[in-house]
């Protein structure tokens, strides 16, 4: 499939049409190739949009992919949520994927760990996985209820969100977990990231607050202008702030470190942004509704 069809422009916020409605963007992240990749969740593929001409080139994978990387073997790794395995593809489109020890678990968030494989949620059966680039999975108990997305702290650990146990949760690479409780009841945290001061950054989906944890656990929590915002997914920018999307309202919000707040309004309030990446000194996020955004980054 190729496409190039800007539906949306709004000075800093452009919007491109890379599948129809019912395909569901969900997650993206800049590929080994310089290409922006992002998973088509309802149509069991995973989608790469050219950096130079926008056409995008649709390949099929397992059932409700979800949450996409860039591992350190020159592939994209991604959650395979429906087939609860965990898929690899190459930028040639050579694709993989691999079962972890514990059926129908869930495998939703993904990350690139310190020790050159790839760690992985069982979002359903309280786990944390890993697998090697050559396919080897060994799986850890979840320091806590439904671990959400994870990634790598500046401390060398795991860090993840416990949506249904209110807490973040840190995993040593060698499997002894760490929960950290929220001080917001029914937070739900979903996103997190590493941030540039060094600590991390989480949505709060069920609290609408953009959450910092410290590496020592020192929790700040940031409430956001809309309490119905429901943060969904978060990265750092290239500007030295965090970027999420705000999932209840369809906009994309912007944290500085020292917790200021600004949001930018994408084209309809109902277009369910999910996944944000950094990629070609903006930022793109995904929207469920058919159409990738990208916002540019202002002084």
């Amino acid at each position: 499939m190729n496409e190039i069809n800007e539906s949306h422009d709004t000075g800093s916020v452009r919007e491109f049409t890379v599948s129809d409605a019912d395909a569901g963007p969900y997650a993206l992240t800049e590929g080994p190739d310089g290409a922006l990749w992002f998973t088509l969740v309802h149509r069991g593929a995973v989608a790469r949009r050219d950096p130079d001409d926008g056409l995008v080139t649709v390949h099929p994978v397992g059932d409700g992919p979800t949450v996409i990387t860039a591992g350190p073997d020159g592939a994209l790794w991604f959650t395979e949520y429906r087939a609860h395995r965990i898929g690899r593809l190459t930028p040639e489109g050579d694709y993989a994927s691999f079962a972890p020890r514990t059926p129908g678990g869930g495998p939703f968030g993904i990350t690139a760990g310190p020790d050159g494989a790839m760690w992985f949620t069982l979002s359903s059966a309280d786990r944390v996985g890993r697998v090697t680039v050559d396919g080897e999975v060994t799986e850890y108990p979840a320091p806590g209820a439904f671990p959400s997305a994870l990634t790598t702290g500046s401390d060398g650990a795991l860090w993840c969100t416990l949506n249904q146990g209110n807490a973040v949760g840190r995993l040593t690479t060698d499997g002894h977990g760490t929960a950290y409780p929220l001080p917001t009841g029914g937070a739900g945290p979903v996103g997190i990231a590493a941030g540039p001061d060094g600590a991390l950054w989480f949505t709060e989906i069920g609290a609408g607050r953009i959450g910092r944890i410290t590496v020592d656990g020192a929790v700040t929590e940031y409430p956001l202008p809309d309490p119905a915002a429901r943060p969904h997914a978060v990265t750092a920018g290239p500007d030295g702030a965090l970027w999420f999307t705000e999932w209840g309202g369809g906009r994309v919000g912007r944290i500085t470190v020292d917790g200021d707040i600004t949001s930018y309004a994408l084209s309809r309030t109902d277009c369910e942004p999910h996944g944000i990446t950094a990629h070609d000194g903006a930022l793109w996020c995904a929207l469920e509704t058919g159409s990738l955004a990208r916002i540019e980054v202002r002084p």
